[in-house]
Protein backbone atom coordinates (compact mmCIF):
# COMPACT_ATOMS: atom_id res chain seq x y z
CA UNK A 1 0.00 0.00 0.00
CA UNK A 2 2.62 2.55 0.89
CA UNK A 3 6.03 1.43 -0.39
CA UNK A 4 5.70 2.72 -3.37
CA UNK A 5 5.17 6.03 -1.68
CA UNK A 6 8.60 5.44 0.37
CA UNK A 7 10.48 4.99 -2.67
CA UNK A 8 9.38 7.70 -4.17
CA UNK A 9 10.53 9.67 -1.39
CA UNK A 10 13.16 8.64 -1.40
CA UNK A 11 13.84 9.30 -5.31
CA UNK A 12 12.75 13.10 -4.18
CA UNK A 13 15.50 13.41 -1.47
CA UNK A 14 17.88 11.80 -3.51
CA UNK A 15 18.05 14.78 -5.87
CA UNK A 16 18.09 17.37 -3.19
CA UNK A 17 21.52 19.06 -2.60
CA UNK A 18 20.88 18.99 1.08
CA UNK A 19 20.71 15.08 1.74
CA UNK A 20 23.40 13.23 0.99
CA UNK A 21 23.22 9.85 2.71
CA UNK A 22 20.33 6.81 4.00
CA UNK A 23 21.03 8.46 7.08
CA UNK A 24 19.52 12.25 5.89
CA UNK A 25 16.74 10.40 3.97
CA UNK A 26 15.43 8.72 7.11
CA UNK A 27 16.06 12.21 8.98
CA UNK A 28 14.11 14.26 6.65
CA UNK A 29 11.75 11.61 6.11
CA UNK A 30 11.05 11.41 9.92
CA UNK A 31 9.97 14.72 11.16
CA UNK A 32 7.72 15.06 8.36
CA UNK A 33 6.12 11.94 8.81
CA UNK A 34 5.82 12.54 12.96
CA UNK A 35 3.93 15.85 11.79
CA UNK A 36 1.22 14.08 9.67
CA UNK A 37 1.11 11.29 12.36
CA UNK A 38 0.60 14.18 15.05
CA UNK A 39 -1.97 15.58 12.69
CA UNK A 40 -4.07 12.23 12.20
CA UNK A 41 -4.00 11.69 16.01
CA UNK A 42 -5.59 14.70 16.40
CA UNK A 43 -8.29 14.02 13.88
CA UNK A 44 -9.12 11.08 16.02
CA UNK A 45 -9.18 12.61 19.41
CA UNK A 46 -11.56 15.28 18.16
CA UNK A 47 -13.54 12.68 16.48
CA UNK A 48 -13.75 10.59 19.58
CA UNK A 49 -14.04 13.79 21.85
CA UNK A 50 -17.79 14.57 19.82
CA UNK A 51 -18.65 10.95 19.58
CA UNK A 52 -19.15 11.84 23.43
CA UNK A 53 -20.22 15.34 23.40
CA UNK A 54 -17.19 17.04 24.36
CA UNK A 55 -14.99 19.82 22.92
CA UNK A 56 -11.08 18.72 22.16
CA UNK A 57 -8.59 21.46 22.06
CA UNK A 58 -5.68 21.15 19.79
CA UNK A 59 -2.37 21.20 20.87
CA UNK A 60 -0.80 22.75 17.71
CA UNK A 61 -2.47 26.52 16.71
CA UNK A 62 -4.23 26.59 13.24
CA UNK A 63 -1.73 28.64 11.53
CA UNK A 64 0.67 25.40 12.40
CA UNK A 65 -1.66 22.93 11.41
CA UNK A 66 -0.91 20.09 9.16
CA UNK A 67 -3.91 21.20 6.81
CA UNK A 68 -3.00 24.82 6.95
CA UNK A 69 0.48 24.90 5.82
CA UNK A 70 1.26 21.98 4.29
CA UNK A 71 -2.03 20.09 2.61
CA UNK A 72 -4.52 22.91 2.84
CA UNK A 73 -7.54 21.04 0.64
CA UNK A 74 -10.24 22.71 -1.41
CA UNK A 75 -13.89 21.43 -1.02
CA UNK A 76 -13.54 18.17 -3.54
CA UNK A 77 -10.49 17.10 -1.22
CA UNK A 78 -7.29 17.52 -3.15
CA UNK A 79 -4.69 20.02 -2.52
CA UNK A 80 -5.70 23.62 -3.11
CA UNK A 81 -3.02 24.77 -5.08
CA UNK A 82 -4.55 28.69 -4.39
CA UNK A 83 -2.71 28.90 -1.11
CA UNK A 84 -0.36 25.71 -1.09
CA UNK A 85 3.30 27.11 -0.33
CA UNK A 86 6.04 25.99 -2.73
CA UNK A 87 9.26 26.96 -3.60
CA UNK A 88 11.15 29.69 -0.90
CA UNK A 89 8.61 30.73 0.23
CA UNK A 90 7.56 27.00 2.00
CA UNK A 91 11.38 26.75 2.73
CA UNK A 92 11.44 30.14 4.93
CA UNK A 93 8.00 29.29 6.56
CA UNK A 94 9.67 25.84 7.96
CA UNK A 95 12.67 27.02 8.63
CA UNK A 96 11.53 30.49 10.16
CA UNK A 97 8.15 30.31 11.80
CA UNK A 98 7.69 26.27 11.74
CA UNK A 99 10.53 24.72 13.37
CA UNK A 100 10.87 27.79 15.84
CA UNK A 101 7.07 27.08 16.70
CA UNK A 102 7.69 23.60 18.08
CA UNK A 103 10.46 23.97 19.25
CA UNK A 104 8.20 26.23 21.65
CA UNK A 105 6.56 22.71 23.34
CA UNK A 106 10.00 21.33 25.53
CA UNK A 107 9.82 24.52 27.65
CA UNK A 108 6.10 24.88 27.75
CA UNK A 109 5.33 20.69 28.12
CA UNK A 110 4.34 20.02 31.87
CA UNK A 111 6.40 16.91 32.01
CA UNK A 112 8.37 14.70 29.28
CA UNK A 113 6.50 11.70 29.60
CA UNK A 114 3.53 13.94 27.04
CA UNK A 115 3.68 14.15 23.72
CA UNK A 116 3.95 17.80 23.71
CA UNK A 117 7.36 17.60 25.41
CA UNK A 118 8.31 15.25 22.88
CA UNK A 119 7.21 17.19 19.82
CA UNK A 120 9.27 20.12 21.11
CA UNK A 121 12.09 18.11 22.17
CA UNK A 122 12.20 16.23 18.19
CA UNK A 123 12.30 20.09 17.21
CA UNK A 124 15.09 21.53 19.00
CA UNK A 125 17.60 18.77 17.92
CA UNK A 126 16.51 18.53 14.00
CA UNK A 127 16.75 20.82 11.20
CA UNK A 128 14.91 20.72 7.79
CA UNK A 129 17.99 19.87 5.17
CA UNK A 130 15.91 20.11 2.31
CA UNK A 131 17.54 22.68 0.40
CA UNK A 132 14.72 22.75 -2.32
CA UNK A 133 11.37 23.97 -1.32
CA UNK A 134 10.21 22.30 -4.41
CA UNK A 135 11.42 18.49 -3.25
CA UNK A 136 10.35 19.89 0.36
CA UNK A 137 7.17 20.28 -1.42
CA UNK A 138 6.53 16.88 -3.46
CA UNK A 139 7.71 14.75 -0.18
CA UNK A 140 4.88 16.68 1.99
CA UNK A 141 2.38 16.00 -0.90
CA UNK A 142 3.32 12.10 -0.60
CA UNK A 143 3.78 12.12 3.05
CA UNK A 144 -0.12 13.78 2.72
CA UNK A 145 -1.42 10.57 0.82
CA UNK A 146 -0.09 8.28 3.79
CA UNK A 147 -2.71 7.31 6.78
CA UNK A 148 -2.04 6.50 10.13
CA UNK A 149 -5.61 5.76 10.97
CA UNK A 150 -5.69 1.78 11.00
CA UNK A 151 -4.03 -1.07 12.68
CA UNK A 152 -3.68 -2.69 9.40
CA UNK A 153 -1.84 0.75 7.87
CA UNK A 154 0.35 0.91 10.91
CA UNK A 155 1.65 -2.49 10.54
CA UNK A 156 2.30 -1.96 7.17
CA UNK A 157 4.14 1.64 7.86
CA UNK A 158 6.06 -0.14 11.07
CA UNK A 159 7.81 -3.10 8.71
CA UNK A 160 8.58 -0.05 5.81
CA UNK A 161 10.70 1.82 8.79
CA UNK A 162 12.00 -1.04 9.85
CA UNK A 163 13.28 -1.35 6.55
CA UNK A 164 14.64 2.13 6.44
CA UNK A 165 16.40 2.05 9.54
CA UNK A 166 17.81 -1.28 8.35
CA UNK A 167 19.17 0.39 4.95
CA UNK A 168 20.53 3.53 7.02
CA UNK A 169 22.74 0.86 9.05
CA UNK A 170 23.65 -0.68 6.20
CA UNK A 171 25.24 2.34 4.99
CA UNK A 172 28.40 3.06 7.01
CA UNK A 173 30.76 1.43 9.81
CA UNK A 174 28.19 2.60 12.25
CA UNK A 175 25.29 0.55 11.13
CA UNK A 176 24.78 -1.59 14.48
CA UNK A 177 24.59 1.91 16.15
CA UNK A 178 21.07 2.02 14.68
CA UNK A 179 19.88 -1.86 13.68
CA UNK A 180 20.30 -4.48 15.50
CA UNK A 181 18.96 -7.59 13.24
CA UNK A 182 15.79 -8.09 14.02
CA UNK A 183 15.57 -11.95 14.40
CA UNK A 184 18.43 -11.75 17.13
CA UNK A 185 16.22 -9.34 18.80
CA UNK A 186 13.08 -11.32 18.19
CA UNK A 187 15.27 -14.35 19.85
CA UNK A 188 16.27 -12.16 22.86
CA UNK A 189 12.86 -11.61 23.74
CA UNK A 190 11.69 -15.07 23.58
CA UNK A 191 14.24 -16.19 25.65
CA UNK A 192 13.71 -13.12 28.29
CA UNK A 193 10.10 -13.61 27.71
CA UNK A 194 8.54 -10.71 29.74
CA UNK A 195 5.23 -10.52 30.92
CA UNK A 196 2.43 -7.72 31.17
CA UNK A 197 3.18 -5.49 34.12
CA UNK A 198 6.80 -5.67 34.45
CA UNK A 199 8.57 -2.19 33.28
CA UNK A 200 10.93 -3.09 30.46
CA UNK A 201 14.32 -0.66 29.75
CA UNK A 202 16.74 0.15 27.02
CA UNK A 203 18.75 2.40 28.28
CA UNK A 204 20.64 2.49 24.94
CA UNK A 205 17.36 2.38 22.82
CA UNK A 206 18.80 3.39 19.43
CA UNK A 207 16.16 2.57 16.96
CA UNK A 208 14.21 1.21 19.70
CA UNK A 209 14.17 -2.14 17.75
CA UNK A 210 14.06 -4.15 21.09
CA UNK A 211 11.04 -2.15 22.61
CA UNK A 212 9.50 -2.72 19.99
CA UNK A 213 9.76 -6.75 19.56
CA UNK A 214 8.96 -6.55 23.43
CA UNK A 215 5.28 -4.82 22.42
CA UNK A 216 4.61 -7.02 19.63
CA UNK A 217 5.71 -10.07 21.70
CA UNK A 218 3.19 -8.78 24.38
CA UNK A 219 0.57 -8.37 22.79
CA UNK A 220 -0.16 -11.16 21.12
CA UNK A 221 -2.03 -12.80 23.50
CA UNK A 222 -5.19 -12.23 24.99
CA UNK A 223 -5.41 -8.89 26.23
CA UNK A 224 -7.68 -7.10 28.66
CA UNK A 225 -8.61 -3.19 28.30
CA UNK A 226 -6.65 -2.80 31.09
CA UNK A 227 -3.44 -4.38 29.86
CA UNK A 228 -3.44 -2.66 26.81
CA UNK A 229 -3.43 0.45 28.98
CA UNK A 230 -0.63 -0.81 30.77
CA UNK A 231 1.34 -1.84 27.78
CA UNK A 232 0.53 1.84 26.25
CA UNK A 233 1.63 3.63 29.54
CA UNK A 234 3.60 1.99 32.07
CA UNK A 235 5.55 -0.73 30.21
CA UNK A 236 8.37 0.42 27.97
CA UNK A 237 11.12 3.30 28.93
CA UNK A 238 14.36 3.93 27.44
CA UNK A 239 17.16 6.77 26.78
CA UNK A 240 19.09 7.38 23.94
CA UNK A 241 22.09 10.01 23.58
CA UNK A 242 22.04 10.65 20.07
CA UNK A 243 19.16 13.53 18.77
CA UNK A 244 18.89 11.33 15.46
CA UNK A 245 18.31 7.76 17.19
CA UNK A 246 16.07 9.42 19.48
CA UNK A 247 13.62 10.80 16.85
CA UNK A 248 13.85 7.35 15.03
CA UNK A 249 13.43 5.34 18.26
CA UNK A 250 10.21 7.82 19.02
CA UNK A 251 8.96 7.07 15.17
CA UNK A 252 9.52 3.70 15.19
CA UNK A 253 7.43 2.86 18.32
CA UNK A 254 4.46 5.43 16.89
CA UNK A 255 4.51 3.04 13.81
CA UNK A 256 4.49 0.10 16.04
CA UNK A 257 1.37 1.08 18.06
CA UNK A 258 2.98 3.39 21.28
CA UNK A 259 1.29 6.29 20.90
CA UNK A 260 3.55 8.00 23.48
CA UNK A 261 6.47 6.87 23.68
CA UNK A 262 8.69 7.06 27.06
CA UNK A 263 12.06 7.97 25.53
CA UNK A 264 14.06 10.22 27.17
CA UNK A 265 16.73 12.08 25.19
CA UNK A 266 19.54 12.15 27.79
CA UNK A 267 22.98 10.27 27.70
CA UNK A 268 22.39 7.68 30.23
CA UNK A 269 26.59 7.61 31.47
CA UNK A 270 26.37 10.58 33.21
CA UNK A 271 24.14 9.70 35.79
CA UNK A 272 25.53 8.63 38.97
CA UNK A 273 24.82 4.34 39.51
CA UNK A 274 25.16 5.11 42.99
CA UNK A 275 21.95 7.31 43.24
CA UNK A 276 19.76 4.76 41.63
CA UNK A 277 17.01 3.95 44.23
CA UNK A 278 14.76 0.89 43.97
CA UNK A 279 11.74 3.41 42.39
CA UNK A 280 14.08 3.92 39.27
CA UNK A 281 14.53 0.02 38.50
CA UNK A 282 12.54 -2.39 36.25
CA UNK A 283 11.89 -5.97 36.13
CA UNK A 284 13.40 -6.18 32.36
CA UNK A 285 16.52 -5.13 30.71
CA UNK A 286 16.80 -5.75 26.90
CA UNK A 287 19.53 -3.73 25.30
CA UNK A 288 23.05 -4.06 22.60
CA UNK A 289 25.17 -1.01 23.85
CA UNK A 290 26.92 0.57 21.26
CA UNK A 291 30.73 -0.99 20.31
CA UNK A 292 33.86 0.19 21.10
CA UNK A 293 32.78 3.79 22.54
CA UNK A 294 35.34 5.17 24.79
CA UNK A 295 33.67 8.02 27.49
CA UNK A 296 36.03 10.38 29.31
CA UNK A 297 37.33 10.58 32.54
CA UNK A 298 34.11 12.36 34.28
CA UNK A 299 31.92 9.69 32.62
CA UNK A 300 33.65 7.03 34.21
CA UNK A 301 33.53 8.85 37.63
CA UNK A 302 29.94 7.53 37.67
CA UNK A 303 30.56 4.24 38.25
CA UNK A 304 32.80 1.70 40.91
CA UNK A 305 34.37 0.15 38.15
CA UNK A 306 36.22 2.52 36.10
CA UNK A 307 36.89 1.92 32.24
CA UNK A 308 36.76 3.94 29.11
CA UNK A 309 34.89 1.17 27.39
CA UNK A 310 31.09 2.16 26.33
CA UNK A 311 29.97 -1.11 26.65
CA UNK A 312 31.58 -2.23 29.76
CA UNK A 313 29.59 1.18 31.71
CA UNK A 314 26.39 0.23 30.43
CA UNK A 315 26.44 -3.11 32.14
CA UNK A 316 27.18 -1.68 35.27
CA UNK A 317 24.37 0.86 34.53
CA UNK A 318 21.72 -2.16 33.72
CA UNK A 319 23.22 -4.70 37.02
CA UNK A 320 22.17 -1.77 38.83
CA UNK A 321 18.89 -0.52 37.19
CA UNK A 322 17.26 -4.10 37.48
CA UNK A 323 15.13 -5.43 40.28
CA UNK A 324 16.06 -8.11 42.56
CA UNK A 325 14.74 -10.77 40.39
CA UNK A 326 14.58 -9.07 37.25
CA UNK A 327 15.76 -10.25 33.68
CA UNK A 328 18.40 -8.99 31.16
CA UNK A 329 19.26 -10.12 27.99
CA UNK A 330 22.35 -7.76 26.89
CA UNK A 331 24.60 -8.31 23.93
CA UNK A 332 28.06 -7.13 24.29
CA UNK A 333 31.81 -7.79 22.51
CA UNK A 334 33.23 -11.23 22.97
CA UNK A 335 36.16 -9.38 24.39
CA UNK A 336 34.27 -9.33 27.26
CA UNK A 337 34.52 -12.57 28.42
CA UNK A 338 38.40 -13.05 28.12
CA UNK A 339 40.06 -9.57 28.63
CA UNK A 340 42.69 -9.70 31.06
CA UNK A 341 42.76 -5.58 32.00
CA UNK A 342 41.60 -5.14 35.89
CA UNK A 343 38.32 -3.65 34.95
CA UNK A 344 37.24 -6.35 32.72
CA UNK A 345 38.26 -9.14 35.43
CA UNK A 346 36.27 -6.88 37.95
CA UNK A 347 33.25 -6.59 36.09
CA UNK A 348 33.20 -10.07 35.30
CA UNK A 349 33.29 -10.97 38.87
CA UNK A 350 30.36 -8.59 40.08
CA UNK A 351 28.12 -10.08 36.81
CA UNK A 352 29.00 -13.68 38.43
CA UNK A 353 28.70 -12.68 41.95
CA UNK A 354 25.55 -10.22 41.97
CA UNK A 355 23.04 -12.18 38.90
CA UNK A 356 22.82 -15.38 37.65
CA UNK A 357 24.60 -15.52 34.54
CA UNK A 358 22.19 -18.34 32.93
CA UNK A 359 22.84 -17.97 29.43
CA UNK A 360 25.72 -16.95 26.90
CA UNK A 361 25.12 -17.30 23.12
CA UNK A 362 27.97 -16.96 21.06
CA UNK A 363 27.61 -15.08 17.59
CA UNK A 364 29.45 -15.55 14.76
CA UNK A 365 31.15 -12.60 12.69
CA UNK A 366 28.98 -10.64 10.35
CA UNK A 367 25.89 -10.52 12.56
CA UNK A 368 26.22 -7.01 13.00
CA UNK A 369 27.02 -5.46 9.04
CA UNK A 370 29.87 -2.90 9.44
CA UNK A 371 30.28 -3.19 12.79
CA UNK A 372 33.39 -5.68 12.65
CA UNK A 373 33.48 -7.28 16.07
CA UNK A 374 32.36 -10.44 17.37
CA UNK A 375 29.88 -10.34 19.78
CA UNK A 376 27.98 -12.54 22.27
CA UNK A 377 24.23 -12.10 23.99
CA UNK A 378 24.33 -11.89 28.14
CA UNK A 379 21.24 -13.57 29.61
CA UNK A 380 21.33 -13.35 33.19
CA UNK A 381 18.79 -12.99 36.47
CA UNK A 382 19.91 -10.42 39.43
CA UNK A 383 19.85 -11.46 42.86
CA UNK A 384 21.57 -14.59 43.35
CA UNK A 385 24.88 -15.33 41.87
CA UNK A 386 25.95 -17.80 39.17
CA UNK A 387 26.35 -21.77 39.76
CA UNK A 388 27.05 -22.36 36.15
CA UNK A 389 26.75 -20.83 32.53
CA UNK A 390 24.93 -23.02 29.51
CA UNK A 391 26.75 -21.66 26.33
CA UNK A 392 25.47 -21.91 22.71
CA UNK A 393 27.98 -21.47 20.09
CA UNK A 394 25.95 -20.03 17.18
CA UNK A 395 26.66 -21.70 13.98
CA UNK A 396 24.66 -20.95 10.56
CA UNK A 397 26.67 -23.28 8.44
CA UNK A 398 27.46 -20.34 5.98
CA UNK A 399 28.97 -16.80 6.18
CA UNK A 400 27.18 -14.02 7.55
CA UNK A 401 26.80 -10.59 5.18
CA UNK A 402 24.84 -7.97 3.74
CA UNK A 403 23.43 -10.57 1.20
CA UNK A 404 23.55 -13.28 3.70
CA UNK A 405 22.51 -11.83 6.94
CA UNK A 406 21.12 -13.69 9.93
CA UNK A 407 17.72 -15.61 10.19
CA UNK A 408 15.07 -16.90 12.83
CA UNK A 409 15.94 -20.46 11.36
CA UNK A 410 19.12 -20.17 12.38
CA UNK A 411 18.30 -19.41 15.85
CA UNK A 412 15.92 -21.91 16.63
CA UNK A 413 17.92 -24.53 17.75
CA UNK A 414 18.84 -22.12 20.11
CA UNK A 415 15.91 -21.22 21.19
CA UNK A 416 15.10 -25.18 21.60
CA UNK A 417 17.63 -26.09 23.55
CA UNK A 418 18.06 -22.98 25.82
CA UNK A 419 14.59 -24.11 27.58
CA UNK A 420 16.32 -27.20 29.31
CA UNK A 421 19.66 -26.41 28.49
CA UNK A 422 20.51 -29.28 26.56
CA UNK A 423 24.39 -30.36 25.67
CA UNK A 424 24.39 -30.68 21.90
CA UNK A 425 27.39 -30.21 19.23
CA UNK A 426 27.43 -26.58 20.08
CA UNK A 427 26.00 -26.50 23.43
CA UNK A 428 27.84 -27.29 26.73
CA UNK A 429 27.79 -26.12 30.39
CA UNK A 430 30.24 -24.86 32.81
CA UNK A 431 30.43 -24.94 36.66
CA UNK A 432 31.58 -21.45 37.83
CA UNK A 433 33.51 -23.82 40.57
CA UNK A 434 35.59 -24.46 37.92
CA UNK A 435 36.50 -21.16 36.37
CA UNK A 436 39.72 -19.60 37.25
CA UNK A 437 38.70 -17.26 40.41
CA UNK A 438 41.81 -14.82 39.62
CA UNK A 439 41.21 -14.16 35.90
CA UNK A 440 37.22 -15.09 35.93
CA UNK A 441 37.61 -15.72 32.01
CA UNK A 442 34.39 -16.64 30.57
CA UNK A 443 36.03 -17.27 27.15
CA UNK A 444 33.68 -19.58 24.47
CA UNK A 445 35.82 -22.72 24.31
CA UNK A 446 33.37 -25.74 22.59
CA UNK A 447 34.68 -28.43 24.12
CA UNK A 448 32.65 -30.91 21.54
CA UNK A 449 34.90 -29.35 18.82
CA UNK A 450 38.25 -31.10 19.67
CA UNK A 451 39.39 -31.15 16.17
CA UNK A 452 39.54 -27.57 15.68
CA UNK A 453 43.05 -26.08 14.95
CA UNK A 454 44.65 -24.71 18.41
CA UNK A 455 45.24 -21.18 18.03
CA UNK A 456 48.93 -20.72 18.10
CA UNK A 457 50.83 -17.79 19.77
CA UNK A 458 51.25 -14.68 18.16
CA UNK A 459 55.48 -14.66 17.65
CA UNK A 460 54.52 -18.17 15.92
CA UNK A 461 52.42 -17.02 13.61
CA UNK A 462 54.81 -13.39 12.92
CA UNK A 463 57.70 -15.64 12.34
CA UNK A 464 55.68 -17.60 10.13
CA UNK A 465 54.52 -14.53 7.35
CA UNK A 466 58.17 -13.52 7.86
CA UNK A 467 59.49 -16.96 6.38
CA UNK A 468 56.62 -16.78 3.56
CA UNK A 469 58.03 -13.03 3.17
CA UNK A 470 61.38 -14.20 2.25
CA UNK A 471 60.15 -17.21 0.01
CA UNK A 472 58.27 -14.63 -2.19
CA UNK A 473 61.23 -11.98 -2.02
CA UNK A 474 62.87 -15.30 -3.62
CA UNK A 475 60.18 -16.28 -6.22
CA UNK A 476 60.41 -12.97 -7.50
CA UNK A 477 63.67 -12.29 -7.43
CA UNK A 478 64.41 -15.68 -9.88
CA UNK A 479 61.10 -14.32 -12.38
CA UNK A 480 62.81 -10.81 -12.75
CA UNK A 481 66.27 -13.08 -13.48
CA UNK A 482 63.82 -14.69 -16.45
CA UNK A 483 62.86 -11.30 -17.86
Amino acid sequence: MFEQIFKNIDDVLWKDAGCSSELDYVEQTSWILFLKYIDDLEKDKKTSAELTGKTYESIITPDFQWNVWAAPKDKDGRIDHNKVLSGDDLNDFVNMRLFPYFKKFKTDADCPDTIHYKIGEIFSELKNKIQSGYNLREVINLVDSLRFGSHAEKHEMSHLYEAKIQNMGNAGRNGGEYYTPRPLIKTVVKVVAPSIGEKIYDGAVGSAGFLCEAFEYLKSGNLTTKDLETLQKKTFYGKEKKSLAYIIGIMNMIFHGIDSPNIIHTNTLSENISDIQEKDRYNVVLANPPFGGKERVEVQQNFPIKTGETAFLFLQHFIKILKAGGKAGVVIKNTFLSNTDNASVSLRKHLLESCSLHTVLDLPGGTFLGAGVKTVVLFFDKGVSTKKIWYYQLNPGRNLGKTNPLNENDLAEFIELQKTKADSLNSWTVKVADINAETCDLSVKNPNKKDEAVLREPIEILDEISELDEQSAEILKSVRELL
